[in-house]
Formats: C-alpha cells, structure tokens, sequence
C-alpha cells in the first residue's frame, strides 16, 4: 500500500473525532475523585488497548520489541513519559474551561511544537521551504495556527461575556486563570508524543519488514511503536495518580466503599451504588479506548502522508479542535454568548477546516512528484 494524502486525512479526522469525544463519558462518571477515573482510563488507554490491538494486526509483536534498538526504545519510552505530563495537565485543563476553551488553547501550543521541531532538528526544514509541496504544508500549519488563535479568541470572549453562574453551567469547576496555566504546560508537554514516534522509527522499520514478510500492508507499522510511547504516559500519569489517591484516600472508591455510604443514608440499598459502581468502571474504560484510538487513527493516517509525514501532527491537532468545536456547540457551552463570539467561534472552525485541506493537497503534490520521479526512472 502506497501513500494515499487524501485517505490519510481522513483517518487523521477519525481520530481527532475519537480525541475530541473521548472526555464525553467522564460525564456519566457519577461520586468518583478526578485520580480515580483518570487513572482506570489511563490503564484502558495506555496499557489494555495498545497491548491488544497491536497483538491482533502485528505478527510476533513482542519478538519485533525485544529485536528493537535499545536507544530507540528508550527514546520512546523517555518522549511518552514527558507527553504523559501533557495528557495529564490536559485533563485539568479541560476540567477547568470546558471542551470548547481549554482544546484550542492546550492544542494551539501542541500544534506548533509537535509539527515543526521535528523537521528542524533533523534538518529537513531548509528542504521543505524550497519545494512547491512544502511551501503549501507549511501554508497550511499557518492556516492552522491562525484557526487556533481565533478558537482561542472566541473562548476569551467568552470569558469576559458570562457571569461565573452561566460558566459553570456547563463547566462546574471553571477556573481561567488556573485552566489557562495547565493548558500551556499541557500544550508544550503534549507536543513531546511527536517526538517519542519519531525516536521509534527504529521499530516502525522493523516492523514494515515483518509485516510485508506475512504478505500485510505497512498500515500498522506504528503500533508497536504506540506500545512503547504509551507505556511512558502511563508511568507518569500512575506516579501522580497514585500520590493523589493516597493523600487524599479516595483508592477505596475503587470497591464502591464511598459510594455504599451513600446508598446507605439515601436509598436503604446496596443496589444503587452497585449500579453507579459498574457504570463508572464502564464509562472510565470507554473514555480509555476512545483516547487510545485518536493515535491508531493518527499511526495509520502517518503512514499514508508520504515524505512529509510530519504533517500529519497538524492534520491531528486540527482535526481535535474541529470536533471538540462542534461538540461544545453540541453542549450548549457557547449558549449566551454573542454573535462576534460565535462568529470567531465560525472563523475559527472555518480555518481549521481549510487547513487540513492545504496540508493534505501540498502532501498530495509531493506524493505525486515522488510517482512522476519513480515512472521516469524506469
């Protein structure tokens, strides 16, 4: 299977859909402390759901991850652990703006770290700027970042618009100026997932190989990959998690202790906080698969982008703000606000949307140079 831009845009919104609704069963999440269900969602995310799918698409997995670099690995493993500080500073920072406030802000930063340190590190930067393809992707991240800037003033505008009653209607901790600290850190941090795939490459390599050996596309070559990096964001994030269910004693809403209190003084029955208990446990894991799906969306999407697969970090980041935009329109979180805010809120979504376009022509343009190139030479 060769690179296709045009399929691979399209899983990258697959993905930005899976990241962009994967806060949405935290909602359902009833008396549990914030530690307790982020960490069962980062288990399902980080651990479960990597180990497995990866297992089901990649022939002798774990001999391709003990045949791998060390270094590579390490790498890996090193980026994920400082990614997970950003995936865990970005579930506060959705915790204290709300979807439609703390994605453009987090992802704004992610966006502009994620995409363009890669390509200057190792030097391919000078190329890109001389080639018609690469001027039209770096267009694009452009077209990106200023969508993010107006996403980021349609929030600010509301901020200044509703009273704090009206925010925390939709958001019950809202919290600006403590959202927004956690939102650059988390937008700096978050970038350092780009990096952890690019010291994988390594592995990726390794496992095109066995994957064309047992006659499979090259599709899931990032999946072990995604094993290591992951594994690095759930050590981070149990170190923290586990700090905060000891201070504040709240491991025993794990077997529903908490909860039986609860049902005890108001209902006279057990059957009420059983009930809660299990639905908690099931909407932490499917938060967990759902966020684990925006990167095997994103690990198949980089594998169709061609050369310049570094842009396949704008094409994600877009693709989240697009959806996280729509469901907080969705969620009535821009209820009250005034039609310069919504009109932002529209120019913002306009530009992301545009943008993903000119990423993926201007990889199309590249694709199709490397066919002519390849044709001549035969």
């Amino acid at each position: 299977m060769g690179a296709n831009p045009f399929i691979g845009v399209i899983y990258h919104w697959l993905g930005g859909l899976a990241s962009a609704s994967c806060y949405l069963p935290f909602r359902g999440i009833k008396r549990w402390s914030w530690e307790t269900y982020w960490l069962l969602q980062g288990f399902f995310s980080w651990i479960i759901a990597p180990l497995l799918i990866a297992s089901l698409f990649v022939p002798n997995l774990f001999s391709i991850l003990h045949s791998a670099p060390a270094s590579s690995v390490f790498f890996a493993y090193f980026w994920g652990a400082l990614w997970g500080i950003g995936g865990l500073t970005f579930g506060l920072s959705v915790r204290y703006l709300g979807i439609a406030l703390g994605y453009p802000i987090a992802l704004g930063l992610c966006t502009a770290f994620g995409t363009l340190m890669p390509p200057i590190f190792n030097g391919e930067i000078r190329s890109i700027i001389h080639e018609v393809s690469g001027r039209f992707i770096l267009l694009g991240i452009a077209v990106c970042l200023v969508g993010i800037v107006f996403s980021g003033l349609a929030g600010r505008s509301k901020e200044n618009e509703l009273t704090e009653e009206q925010k925390k209607t939709t958001v019950q901790e809202f919290q600006y100026g403590k959202g927004l600290a956690v939102s650059i850190l988390s937008g700096v941090m978050s970038a350092c997932f780009a990096y952890g795939l690019a010291a994988g490459k390594p592995i990726a390599d390794i496992t095109k190989v066995q994957l064309a050996a047992n006659h499979r596309g090259d599709l899931w070559q990032n999946l072990p990959v995604l094993i290591v990096v992951m594994l690095g964001g759930f050590t981070t994030n149990f170190i923290w998690c586990a700090f905060l269910l000891i201070r504040n004693r709240s491991a025993k809403q794990y077997s529903g202790a908490a909860l039986h209190e609860v049902g005890a003084v108001k209902q006279n029955t057990f059957r009420l906080a059983a009930a809660t208990l299990t639905v908690n446990y099931a909407f932490a894991a499917l938060a967990g698969v759902m966020w684990y799906f925006q990167f095997f969306f994103y690990s198949m999407g980089q594998t169709k982008m061609g050369k310049y697969d570094f842009s396949s970090w704008t094409l994600h980041m877009a693709s989240i703000i697009i959806f996280s935009t729509i469901w907080g329109i969705a969620l009535k979180e821009w209820r009250g606000t005034s039609l310069r805010t919504k009109g932002l809120v529209a120019a913002g979504l306009a530009m992301l949307i545009g943008s993903t376009v000119v990423v993926g022509y201007g990889n199309y343009i590249k694709v199709s140079e490397a066919t002519t190139q390849a044709a001549v030479s035969r």
